[in-house]
This record gives C-alpha cells, sequence and structure tokens, in this order.
C-alpha cells in the first residue's frame, strides 16, 4: 500500500481554511498516485479547541467538513482527524473515508492529556479497517502507547497524533514506536502536526518504523511536510544515534520558540513585537528569537538604564540590537524612579532600601514598554526563565508583564546554550561580554545573583530534580546537593506559587511546564 503522510499546520478554529489544507493535500496525494492519504488528530478543528468543544454548531461545522474532503477522495482513501459529537460527549476520531463517502470513525479511548480532560470522552479505541483492499489497524493519539492486542491479520498501524513538543518527549515516541512494532511485528506509521496553538507547539517528526523495529521514514521537525511510503517496497533503516536528540536538544529548542513566537503572532493577526534589553543573557536570546521569527524589522527593543545600571548594560544591548538590525531607543529611568520615590515617601518614608525600590524599577520600566506596545502596536515579550520563574526572582507586574513568554519553561543555563547556539548559528551576534558578565538584575549598587544562590548551573540541577522528575528533598540532598541550599530553592518554589499564577502565556518547551503539568494550589501547607 502506499501511504501519504501530511504533516501540516493548522489553526484551531479556522475549519474552512484547515479544510482546504487538507483537500490540497489529497490532491497530492491523488498526484502521487497514493492509495491513502493521513492527516494528524484533530486536523479539521485544530487543538486544543478547549470550551470550543463544547459548542454544537462548531462540531457540527467540522462533520460538515468532512463532505467537501470526501467530495475529492475518489481515487485515493484518507484518514481525518476531528472532534465528533456522541450521546457520551466529544470524541477525538479518525475519519475513514473511502469511495467519496465516510465509511468508519474510529475513537480515541485513553484521555491523557489534562487539556483534553473535560472536553473529551473516552470511545471504543483502536479498530481494524480495510482500505484499498488491505487491512489496517487505525489509532488515535496515546491509545497508542497503552494498545495490548492487534489483529494479527493486520500488517499495518497508522497512529494520529497531537503531540506537543518538549524536551527528551521526542525519543520516548521514538522508543514507543519501536517497542510496538518489534515486539508485534507491524509498521507503525504515525502523523503528528506541526506549529502552535497558544501555548503548545507541535514539532511534527512524522514517520514509519517497520516489523523490524527500524525507522525507515522521518518527517521534518517544526515545518509542513509531505511524504509518500510504499509498504511493498524496500526501505534503507535511518541511523540515528542514542544521542541524537539529547545533543540537538538545544537546536529543537531554538526551532520550537522561533516557531512558536512567529504562530503565535501571525495566526493572531501581531505583526511586531516589543522588547525590553537590559543587556543581559534573557532578554538578548528573546529579541534573536523575535528577529527570526518575525523579521528584523518588525522588532523594537527598549533600554531603560536606571542610577543601578552599570555602563556596559547599555553599550552590551546597543550592540546586541544594532548586530540584530532592529530598531532601539534609549529611555532612561532615573527621573521617573526618584519622583515616584519622593511622591512616596509621605507614606513609605524613612525606611531602608529593600525590594520595594527595586519593584518601583522593574515597574516603570514595564510602564513604559506597555506604553510603546499601546501606542504602536509593539506587542510586549516578556524575556523570563524557567529558574527565575520557579523561585520567585520576578516582579509581579513588572518583569513577569507581557504578552507572551517564549522562554519562560527554560532553565537560565538552556539560556545560555541558547545564547551559544545562537552566536554560532548568527556569527556571535550576541556580545561576548553578556555571555561571560554575572547574571544581575541591577536593581541596586553592584547586585549579583550569586549574591543569593550558588551558581545556576547548581541551581537548576536541583530545580530539574524537583519539579520535572518530582524528586524529594531528602533525594537531592542525598545525591550530594546541600541540605541548606536544597531546603531555601524549595521554600523560594513553594512560597511564589502566587506570582506563577499571574504570569502570561508561556509557551511549553519541557515535560513539566508550570501550570499544566505542575499545577499547584495557591493556597497549600503541605511541603512535600
Amino acid at each position: 500500500m502506499k501511504i501519504a503522510l501530511a504533516q501540516l499546520n493548522y489553526t484551531i478554529g479556522d475549519i474552512d481554511g484547515n479544510t482546504s489544507k487538507i483537500i490540497d493535500a489529497v490532491e497530492c496525494a491523488k498526484r502521487e498516485k497514493a492509495d491513502l492519504v493521513i492527516f494528524a488528530e484533530q486536523s479539521v478543528s485544530g487543538t486544543p479547541a478547549f470550551d470550543l468543544l463544547c459548542k454544537t454548531t462548531f462540531l457540527e461545522l467540522c462533520e460538515e467538513s468532512l463532505a467537501r474532503i470526501a467530495e475529492h477522495c475518489d481515487t485515493v482513501a484518507a484518514i481525518v482527524g476531528l472532534p465528533i459529537l456522541s450521546s457520551r460527549g466529544t470524541l477525538s476520531a479518525a475519519a475513514v473515508i473511502e469511495n467519496r463517502r465516510v465509511v468508519r470513525c474510529v475513537t480515541k479511548k485513553n484521555i491523557t492529556a489534562r487539556r483534553e480532560m473535560g472536553f473529551i470522552v473516552g470511545g471504543d479505541g483502536v479498530e481494524s479497517v480495510e482500505i484499498a483492499g488491505e487491512k489496517v489497524a487505525v489509532v488515535v493519539g496515546d491509545d497508542l502507547k497503552v494498545i495490548r492486542e492487534i489483529d494479527r491479520n493486520v500488517d499495518t498501524v497508522i497512529s494520529i497524533n497531537a503531540r506537543r513538543y518538549g524536551k527528551g518527549m521526542l525519543s520516548q515516541r521514538y522508543e514507543t514506536m519501536h517497542n510496538i512494532a518489534f515486539v508485534e511485528s507491524k509498521n507503525i506509521v504515525i502523523v503528528n502536526q506541526i506549529g502552535c496553538s497558544g501555548e503548545i507547539v507541535y514539532d511534527g517528526t512524522s514517520g514509519v518504523i517497520d516489523k523490524q523495529g527500524r525507522l525507515t521514514l522521518k518527517m521534518k521537525s517544526f515545518e509542513e511536510d509531505f511524504a509518500v511510503y510504499d509498504t511493498a517496497a524496500e526501505h534503507a533503516e535511518i541511523k540515528l544515534p542514542d544521542s541524537l536528540f539529547r545533543h540537538d536538544r538545544t537546536a529543537m529548542n531554538y526551532s520550537a520558540a522561533v516557531l512558536g513566537l512567529r504562530d503565535y503572532f501571525h495566526k493572531n493577526g501581531y505583526t511586531k513585537a516589543c522588547v525590553g534589553l537590559s543587556g543581559g543573557i534573557d532578554s538578548s536570546v528573546v529579541a534573536c528569537i523575535a528577529a527570526e521569527a518575525l523579521g528584523r524589522e518588525n522588532v523594537r527593543g527598549l533600554m531603560m538604564p536606571s542610577q543601578y545600571s552599570s555602563d556596559h548594560s547599555v553599550t552590551d544591548a546597543e550592540m546586541l540590537a544594532k548586530s540584530l538590525g532592529i530598531e532601539y531607543s534609549v529611555l532612561p529611568i532615573t527621573e521617573s524612579y526618584v519622583s515616584i520615590v519622593n511622591t512616596l515617601k509621605p507614606a513609605i518614608g524613612g525606611r531602608d532600601f529593600d525590594s520595594t525600590e527595586e519593584n518601583i524599577q522593574a515597574r516603570i520600566r514595564t510602564i513604559m514598554l506597555m506604553a510603546v506596545q499601546n501606542k504602536t502596536d509593539y506587542i510586549l515579550l516578556n524575556s523570563s526563565n524557567k529558574s527565575e520563574n520557579a523561585l520567585g526572582l520576578c516582579t509581579l507586574y513588572g518583569d513577569t508583564a507581557g504578552a507572551f513568554s517564549v522562554t519562560g519553561d527554560l532553565y537560565k543555563t538552556e539560556m545560555y546554550d541558547l545564547a551559544r547556539y545562537i552566536n554560532k548559528r548568527f556569527d556571535n551576534v550576541i556580545p561576548e561580554n553578556i555571555l561571560t558578565k554575572e547574571p544581575s538584575s541591577e536593581l541596586h549598587p553592584d547586585q549579583k545573583d550569586s549574591d543569593l544562590l550558588p551558581p545556576y548551573e547548581v541551581v537548576d540541577a536541583i530545580l530539574l530534580r524537583m519539579i520535572e522528575q518530582g524528586q524529594h528533598r531528602e533525594e537531592i540532598v542525598n545525591a550530594g546537593f546541600d541540605s541548606e541550599v536544597v531546603e531555601r530553592i524549595h521554600a523560594m518554589i513553594m512560597k511564589n506559587e502566587k506570582k506563577r499564577y499571574q504570569f502570561p502565556p508561556v509557551l511549553r518547551l519541557s515535560s513539566c511546564a508550570f501550570k499544566h503539568e505542575r499545577l499547584m494550589p495557591l493556597i497549600n501547607k503541605y511541603g512535600y
């Protein structure tokens, strides 16, 4: 059987646009003389559609679109993902179309993603279907992970998916496919979608693993792609080193961030972004991602030094802006800061300098950035990282502000990895001093992050164990980390849940993003 895999970028709610993309791919499959063309899970609707899945009209429009698609399926069969309404609720289905009509809808049984719970109900699971005279098994979403019995008369399992990108998750996906293919002696064909749907970015990376467990087709990551695979033909194995995804993780994080930001803007009708350039690593990386995603002519930087800012901070930020070719302005905040502090003296005067004055600086900068957004339509990008978000080293309504955070799910050390990758790829666009100077928010004289914490290599190793791996403090101490540091970091995480509840949307690039895979109560006395 000649199977066409259509890996496409869909937009949530754009039923007509998604349907047109599907029809174009059907026509392409016909030109390639394919017997079957496959599309991702919920390709008609886009995903995650959340409460749209509770709207009867929306679901009816999705099902009506199948009639348009079926009109083109005369010489080729198709498997199309969409939500359908049943007496039990909304199901995620794979519609099997042949001879211009829908002959079967295979539904997903296991609802494992939080983003679907409460919106999608479980269906019947994997089914065997005869297509073009050959029997295949059709499975939707995470049902592939828990599949137990496959019809022995089936040689090929077709899995349609909407699996998001996350560090380390891609290698797990291929391992699952390999194990099923090898143990069951079946070809596994998986089609995933690509693109950003709000806080989620789908990587694509669709492919085929043959009966021997060999990877014989690997499609592009973070790009639309189309391929035809003949199950009866001989295929060479695609060799992937065990370390490939680990070594390429920084490059994949970069690609995911660029795609995520580009789609977030374009699908929402935005074109221009502004970034507060501090001369630090985080804002530098965000500016580089924005320039790549949106075009340098659509990115603007604001440098807002205070009396506590070092001279090199402005110099470094200017060098970065000039290297990127983006517009920038230098707008000192000292006068505004002094004016606000003096105005507040009747209410808070006479007290020593503390975080109050530090937070005033951060909030002044946000006022200025938001003014640029309101007046000139440059959408404000947040420049946070996961380490600071976890520890609460950020100011509510200050540096936590922004319409979108493209790096808020990446640890500080990963930001440095991204910066080095960007410099290697784009001829050292980030000044070396930004990479080598000690991290500081420069909110009081001679401030350094190391005044409060050990090096970020240590901090991030502890955070990774606590957050992604769910280890207890005792386990982390037994692994060789200082108990006092571990307790301090744990206390900071627990204390700052209220801040994370008020963050902007954060692009999910890890396997355990705040507010999604890790959702803690706003009031919590359990220390875990």
